[in-house]
């Protein structure tokens, strides 16, 4: 765990030059630190490939990036594969028969479901049609993300370890089934720094109203990294950044001369001693102050197009709803945003899912799919990574008693699929394949830890190489896993 500073009233030791114990101990272990600093950058600057100073620990990309930012819609509860993007007909052929057990073999499964005395199998009751130049297949739920087929990769070949969703998606945010590491987007902006210095390298957004699975702000966290570095969370409303505007009877002006004056103040003691939390501290006041300005210019839509505004679909016009949170998404994006993360909670279908699948989609697909051609139309899909995933999938038979076409799905972590557009992937393209059962994975699986090294890739970094040292060993976001999947990439 981090330590927090103890009194610099030090007692029993005096350095020859007059100094605390604790201020000797601390420029000598600032001029260790700054040995070790020269060394990181001197190996990273290998590359050749010179990063701007924008406050990232990183000197130079480890290699030529293809994407300088990342929209990463999460899809929160687990979508179903199989009534979406991984069409299985042999499951419609065996409708209601029993899961063989030569097909689970001997797989744990939740204990929600893990007590059934029947598994009756359970195909989609939603049609599928390939689309697009490419041929990919589509559920009839999607007609907006079939018609940019041939800008998606579609991986049907996602896996993971965990089974109930607070441990799945903290593990595809953070590369840890246990809370306290820092998620992606932290690790990008402790890494490569910000591209504006008028807002956040990493924003979060949560489409408003939506129950299901909750959303705690450890997903977005920094972790044990500094915490400048972790997601700012915009809300619709009056206030779209908690804290920030001034408070009564302060105006700008004072409130500027107030941060220099704190910021004064800040620099003595840093004059004495180093501390990442009071350099944290100061970092964040000047960013907030600076976000009084440069958010409300980002919330301003009045400049778009009726046409670009109709392609989001009518929830655009709602505030909090996905649809007006790919449109921010977007004009984040255009302002140097780095990682730009957006939630949709209510994927866990249990029971009920014919109805609440279709509403879900019905939410999300349009805007999912209006954001990847405005992207396109802006000459901004090349370099902006678009990814859409839960945390898991759904199994291919039904949680409880199968009541016709009324069925619910349990969690599924041995397959799943999810699909990224721009930045350097392959477009047009399908990746990895499941058994007839839509239950294993039999080619090219992909897992979590090898997403996210493939993310990273992209963005010119080496997710070996970047790492935090804490605790006595060093961390990184893929920990001791993961390789690059070359096949995804153009």
């Amino acid at each position: 765990m981090n330590h927090q500073p103890t009194d610099t009233r030090c007692t029993g030791y005096a350095s020859p030059l007059g100094m605390s114990r604790r201020g000797f101990l601390g420029q000598f272990g600032m001029g260790l630190g700054a040995l070790g600093l020269v060394d990181l950058l001197s190996s990273e600057s290998r590359g050749n490939n010179p990063l701007p100073p924008t406050g990232g620990i990183l000197a130079d990309y480890h290699h030529l990036p293809k994407a300088k930012r990342v929209i990463f819609l999460f899809q929160s509860g687990g979508p179903s594969q199989i009534d979406l993007l991984d069409y299985k007909p042999h499951l419609n052929e065996l409708h209601g028969q029993q899961l063989p057990d030569s097909v689970r073999k001997g797989q744990r499964l939740t204990g929600m479901s893990g007590n059934q005395s029947s598994l009756p199998l359970v195909g989609s009751p939603f049609k599928f049609r390939q689309h697009g130049d490419s041929g990919q297949w589509f559920s009839e739920l999607l007609p907006h993300t079939a018609g940019v087929a041939d800008h998606l990769c579609i991986v049907n070949s996602m896996y993971t370890e965990a089974i109930n969703h607070g441990p799945g998606v903290t593990f595809i945010q953070t590369g840890s089934q246990f809370p306290g590491r820092p998620s992606i987007g932290a690790w990008l902006s402790y890494g490569l720094g910000s591209a504006n210095e008028d807002l956040p390298s990493f924003v979060v957004m949560v489409t408003k109203g939506k129950g299901g699975q909750p959303l705690v702000s450890r997903l977005w966290g920094s972790g044990f990294i500094p915490a400048r570095h972790q997601g700012v969370r915009f809300r619709s409303g009056k206030d779209p950044v908690l804290y920030l505007d001034n408070p009564d009877g302060l105006d700008r002006s004072s409130r500027r001369r107030m941060l220099d004056a704190l910021e004064a103040l800040h620099q003595l003691q840093l004059g004495e001693q180093s501390d990442p939390l009071l350099e944290s501290r100061i970092a964040q006041y000047e960013l907030a102050f600076q976000m009084q300005t440069s958010i409300p210019d980002v919330l301003d839509v009045s400049a778009e197009t009726r046409e670009t505004l109709d392609s989001y679909g009518p929830d655009v016009a709602k505030p909090g709803s996905f649809a007006a949170n790919c449109l921010l998404a977007r004009r984040l994006a255009e302002r140097g945003v780095r990682f730009i993360q957006l939630y949709h909670q209510g994927w866990d279908q249990h029971g009920g899912l014919p109805a609440g699948i279709r509403k879900q989609c019905s939410e999300t697909d349009q805007p999912s799919a209006a954001l990847i051609k405005d992207l396109a139309q802006r000459g901004m899909l090349e370099d902006t990574l678009v990814v859409w995933a839960g945390e898991f999938g759904r199994t291919n038979y039904c949680q409880g008693r199968l009541n016709g076409n009324n069925f619910g799905r349990d969690h599924h972590p041995r397959c799943y699929s999810i699909w990224m557009a721009g930045g350097g992937i392959k477009p047009g393209t399908q990746h990895g394949r499941t058994d007839e059962f839509g239950y294993n994975v039999v080619e090219d699986g992909v897992h979590v830890h090898d997403f996210q090294a493939t993310l990273l890739h992209l963005l010119g970094i080496d997710h070996e190489r970047l790492t935090y040292r804490h605790q006595g060993r060093r961390y990184r976001l893929t920990d001791v896993h993961g390789h690059v999947v070359e096949e995804l990439l153009a």
